[in-house]
């Protein structure tokens, strides 16, 4: 007689399952905050909308970390990447002027490895603890022949509430403002398609890699985590007369600003106004791709844009730098027609070398 057909047998360890939501019990415990009613172990979380507003308005976002995944996976660093998912979402919905409130994570594989999904959602909550969310729910998915062994993938999933009076539309940025850049914390999570392909021709051409970029060992340089903005620019926005912001993500500053702008405004940037750091000028020099692509693939040291009036630079930008932000004044807002503007592309911002 053959041997009973168990989910276990199948590939699928419910027991691992229930060890991983006690492990992750205590990161996510670090994460809760005023308005849970109801988070890890439920079937559903919920989340009392905070008192004070008129007209509350419930922002969404998510993503995932992208190829970043096949560096985790292959040089066994997981610890941050759960920093990068909940940074991709919740700088998302900062950008609407919005307070992240709580977050939901999607990890995914074919086999359930307790120590390495464990590591990996105590960097979630980590994030969440940087972006003063909770994180109050989620899924882990174990399938067998879906993902090759020691492989995973993740989504993020945030939600944030703002003032509908004070939500960011972009509306009011007007010619002559000024574009300020919050400096990124190296490559964060878009790119990394062109970043394999650029490690895999250096070794194939048989160059050695380098040992290390800005003060951090290469791999190290490479994996820094997203920077999550969220403390310093809730601050700002309710002291200073923000006009718009820009997460820095897939597209760049090329296609991400304008994303942003009223329909007939574009934006003329001066890359000399902010430094390119050893690791951009690496990739930059081995993807072989001129400053224009470099600014459509890659955040290249800038990983959020704020939009403001010039008068307001000065106490603006102390102020970010008075909360750990590295600020340059990157650029000005033009109308498409202005003879100086003549050469903005198509997709509304220029770069001036």
């Amino acid at each position: 007689m053959s041997s009973p057909l168990t989910y276990k047998s199948a590939g699928v360890d419910i027991q691992a399952g229930d060890d991983l939501v006690e492990r992750i019990k205590p990161f996510a415990k670090k994460t809760m905050r005023e308005g849970v009613l109801a988070g890890i172990g439920g079937f559903g979380a919920m989340f009392e909308i905070p008192s004070g507003y008129h007209q509350p308005v419930l922002v969404s976002g998510t993503d995932g970390v992208g190829t970043k995944l096949k560096l985790a996976f292959e040089w066994n660093m997981h610890a941050d990447v759960g920093i990068d998912l909940v940074a991709m979402s919740v700088n998302d919905v900062l950008v609407q002027g919005a307070e992240p409130l709580y977050f939901l994570d999607y990890f995914a594989c074919g086999k359930l490895d307790v120590e390495t999904a464990s590591t990996v959602i105590e960097g979630i909550a980590k994030g969440c603890e940087m972006a003063h969310c909770a994180l109050i729910g989620g899924e882990t998915a174990e399938m067998p022949d879906m993902y090759p062994v020691g492989e995973y993938d993740l989504a993020g999933f945030a939600v944030g509430v703002v003032e509908k009076s004070k939500i960011l539309s972009g509306q009011t940025i007007e010619a002559h403002d000024r574009v300020l850049g919050l400096a990124s914390s190296g490559v964060h999570s878009n790119g990394f398609s062109l970043v394999r392909r650029v490690i895999a021709k250096v070794l194939q051409s048989g160059e050695s890699l380098p040992q290390s970029f800005d003060g951090k060992p290469f791999r190290e340089a490479l994996m820094a985590p997203t920077k999550i903005y969220v403390s310093a620019l809730l601050q700002a926005l309710k002291a200073h007369p923000i006009k718009g912001l820009a997460h820095i993500t897939g597209g760049g500053l090329i296609e991400n600003l304008p994303r942003i702008l009223p329909a007939h405004l574009g934006a003329q940037l001066d890359r000399k106004r902010w430094p390119r750091t050893a690791l951009f000028s690496w990739l930059q020099q081995h993807a072989q791709i001129d400053d224009t692509e470099m600014n459509r693939t890659f955040n290249d040291g800038i990983g959020m844009c704020v939009i403001v009036a010039a008068e307001h630079v000065p106490a603006l930008k102390a102020f970010l730098e008075a909360a750990g932000e590295t600020v340059y004044d990157i650029g000005a807002i033009l109308p498409l027609n202005d003879s100086t503007a003549k050469d903005i592309q198509p997709d509304r911002v220029t770069l001036v070398a």
